[in-house]
């Protein structure tokens, strides 16, 4: 007899007739609005952008079907007489129509909290300022590798909530869980990590503070059984064990855990502590990923597995797991200088991560969008891996300040830095430069350390592009 999902079947037999607001129309909701109008619900889209902006084909569907929506600036002024709304992340939940809204008694949720609230699986959730997607990535395929049902959604993967039928108890669901998303969270996974937090998105969050709590919603509502992983190494994620309702696990790639999973900095592998015994798993050098920071994630990772998967299928799922594309992704050599991009590198401190990962000299292309973040961490860690820096977009300002006083500082140190500064305006001018400057023994880096909203639609946009444009050197 299969599997019936009673929670989705109320939840199915409730909107029927109700009007639903969706919120934000990305073409990954297309699938959302065909069910609710199967469902015999009644979706009505909105979104910011005008209708011109909007995907032709996603508003040819949307006409065909007779679905009301509202373009522009003032769509939100239409958010009226709603049953349900359905938030996009990027809309924050305080929005002065959707407070309005659920005031007078609409239900606000999103694609994603559903997903929690109906799916009968095992569902793991993913967030922390830098290495999400990897860890994200590594553990639905050591998972898919153990021959287990598992789903992949949030940030990335499918859009889940039209998957919800096709969830059984014995599957999996794996969730990247951003802060927007986990802004209005009620409810928490089952298997719940942190991977770091550190400054990030203050253009939309109203302080640290507030995206401090957004992340902490991914585990304030465990049940005793649930477990949380934390990063031992960072010390608000340290501190978060303190609040944890399940139980705690640790990783680190800078202590030996007694009881954690751990790199170890002396011999190059990853190792479990265990009830005072350590155990090897894996060689840094028998793995595809570069970088300290790649090790950590897969420290998560193994926590995060390895009560649910064999050891080997797991050591052997890390070794040729080959990385998410745009970060630190190999393009191609030219002249032998290798070109990489890691256009995923939307944080000063994603960006210094990927500059410890070489040991040659980098040529790095570095400036976006400003998220009002803090330049100062960087310029140390660009002083010491670069041998030129090229800069463009918002932030450039930034981080050339940053740059040039650490440099200045460390001259009156007695110190002899020599790092040229180029200034570019276009993301083909930063290429076409680094094609002129860069030597053979150093390596091209394109980690913008900034978002790409100034110039592009998401750093996937940005990474094609820079891709495409050294691909037709």
């Amino acid at each position: 007899m299969s599997y019936i999902n009673n929670k989705l079947n109320e939840f199915n037999k409730n909107i029927k007739g109700k009007k639903i607001a969706i919120l934000g129309m990305g073409v990954s909701n297309k699938p959302s609005v065909e069910y609710f109008v199967a469902q015999k619900a009644i979706p009505v889209c909105f979104d910011k952008k005008e209708e011109a902006d909007i995907d032709a084909d996603l508003v040819s569907f949307l006409k065909d079907n007779d679905i009301e929506c509202h373009f522009g600036k003032d769509n939100l002024d239409y958010l009226k007489g709603f049953d349900y709304i359905f938030r996009s992340p990027s809309i924050r939940p305080d929005t002065p129509q959707i407070a309005e809204a659920v005031k007078n008694g609409a239900i606000l949720t999103s694609e994603i909290e559903q997903v929690l609230s109906l799916s009968p699986s095992h569902i793991i959730g993913i967030t922390g300022s830098d290495g999400k997607s990897t860890t994200t990535s590594i553990i639905y395929n050591i998972i898919k590798n153990a021959g287990l049902k598992c789903f992949l959604g949030g940030n990335i993967g499918f859009p889940l909530f039209t998957k919800i039928g096709e969830m059984e108890p014995d599957d999996y669901v794996v969730l990247e869980l951003s802060s927007f998303q986990l802004l209005t969270f009620t409810q928490s996974p089952e298997i719940a990590i942190v991977t770091n937090v550190t400054p990030n998105h203050l253009d939309i969050h109203k302080g640290y503070d507030e995206y401090i709590n957004a992340k902490k919603n991914i585990f304030i509502n465990q049940k005793p059984d649930d477990l949380l992983i934390l990063n031992y190494d960072n010390e608000i994620t340290k501190k978060f064990a303190e609040e944890a309702k399940g139980k705690v696990t640790f990783f680190s790639h800078k202590v030996k855990l007694e009881d954690g999973i751990f790199f170890d900095e002396e011999d190059r592998t990853i190792k479990a502590g265990f009830e005072g015994k350590t155990h090897n798993l894996v060689r840094q050098k028998d793995m595809k990923l570069i970088g300290e920071h790649n090790c950590e994630n897969a420290c998560a990772a193994i926590a995060a597995t390895k009560d649910i998967v064999k050891t080997g299928i797991i050591k052997k799922t890390i070794e040729e797991f080959p990385g998410v594309e745009h970060r630190l992704e190999f393009i191609r050599s030219i002249n032998n200088i290798p070109w990489y991009n890691d256009s995923i590198g939307t944080s000063p401190t994603r960006t210094i991560a990927g500059l410890l990962s070489f040991e040659q000299k980098l040529v790095l292309i570095a400036g976006g969008y400003d998220k009002h973040l803090e330049y100062e961490p960087i310029a140390k860690p660009i002083i010491d891996n670069c041998s030129k820096l090229i800069l463009m977009g918002q932030t450039a300002d930034k981080i050339e300040k940053a740059v040039t006083d650490e440099i200045n500082k460390e001259i009156e140190e007695g110190k002899e830095i020599n790092l040229p500064i180029y200034r570019c305006e276009t993301l083909e001018d930063t290429v076409n430069k680094a094609l002129e400057v860069a030597e053979e023994g150093e390596i091209v880096l394109f980690s913008p350390a900034s978002a790409s909203f100034d110039l592009f639609k998401n750093f996937e946009e940005r990474g094609n592009k820079f891709k495409q444009l050294v691909n037709d050197l």
